[in-house]
């Protein structure tokens, strides 16, 4: 197999076409897929969310469907539906949009819970369950969700369930003054993603999601990820904490940026730059501290100061 690095970079580097001036939010998508997890974007509208998604799609060559999450929508415009057929007199399933590699679940927020909910099984255990028959979804498979962080009216928060089942949250950010004239220059005539075409494919990405897990993570580094998730739940203003899956999380993505940077094994760097979008999304504030304004940026900051980095003293 090519070199997962060099597989990775042009990844980035196509997208890189569409999305201008991101490279550290792509470098958070791109490891959600070499992870094998799913991606939170929570952003205002016109940042580039739903693009980033379809440039993701097309450039690793995986099959894409979009779902427009809205207050109607039923959990089986989700998973699908099984239809009686009166010439063979059985029933055959219809699979919804669920089913397919990349798939952008849009204003996720808009939905109500029961819709929601009808992602639960497909992002966690691979899979959806339809009048008692289970289908596997293919690989690889990837989760992209959005939603407007301003808006709230008639909308659903994601429950803490949903949340927690997501790898990494991200905010795309406006761009800057000179990459949004860019942005105008290459979009005056046709859009770049028309034009996007495939720089791997659906194996390869496999092949580098395995690569990914035999990063070589020393038991050190994983007693100080354990020792990160343990501090937000025994911290003061946290009313509940990161689970066993947040530190599985930062464990997970703690090797595909490792692999990134080149290295077959991960540094305490590598879990320090990932701890917020891994873990920041997954903390409960209590209410005492959210009254105060306390963030579950802050809560982590905090915790990364009361945690010993592998080989040095905590600071007092």
């Amino acid at each position: 197999m090519e070199d997962p690095k060099l597989i990775a970079e042009r990844l980035i580097s196509n997208v890189e076409n569409v999305i201008i001036g991101k490279n550290r939010e792509l470098r958070l998508a791109i490891t959600a897929l070499l992870c094998g997890g799913h991606l939170l974007v929570e952003d205002v509208p016109g940042v580039g969310k739903t693009m980033l998604a379809r440039a993701i799609a097309v450039s690793s060559g995986c099959s894409f469907r979009r779902i427009q999450f809205t207050p109607d929508l039923l959990p089986s415009d989700v998973t699908g539906v099984s239809i009686y057929n009166q010439q063979s007199n059985e029933f055959e399933f219809r699979s919804g949009p669920i089913i397919s590699q990349v798939v952008l679940a849009d204003e996720i927020n808009r939905a109500t819970p029961k819709t929601q909910s009808s992602l639960l099984e497909a992002m966690e255990e691979r899979q959806v369950t339809v009048d008692g028959v289970t289908h596997k979804m293919p690989s690889p498979f990837m989760v992209m969700a959005t939603q407007n962080p301003i808006e709230y009216e008639g909308t659903f928060p994601l429950p803490e369930a949903q949340l927690d089942r997501f790898l990494i949250r991200v905010n795309l950010g406006y761009p800057s003054a000179d990459d949004e004239v860019t942005v105008l220059d290459e979009q005056q005539v046709n859009h770049p993603v028309d034009s996007l075409s495939p720089v791997t494919d659906p194996s390869e990405i496999a092949q580098v999601q395995g690569a990914v897990r035999e990063v070589y993570i020393d038991p050190l580094i994983k007693q100080y990820i354990v020792a990160l998730a343990g501090a937000t739940r025994e911290h003061e203003d946290v009313y509940l904490g990161a689970s066993p899956r947040g530190s599985i999380a930062l464990l997970r993505t703690s090797q595909a940026s490792a692999l990134l940077d080149g290295r077959d094994y991960v540094i305490p760097d590598d879990v320090k730059d990932l701890v917020f979008v891994s873990l920041e999304h997954r903390i409960i504030i209590s209410p005492g501290a959210r009254v105060k304004g306390t963030t579950a940026a802050d809560i982590l900051a905090d915790c990364l100061g009361r945690v010993a980095v592998p080989g040095t003293r905590p600071k007092a």
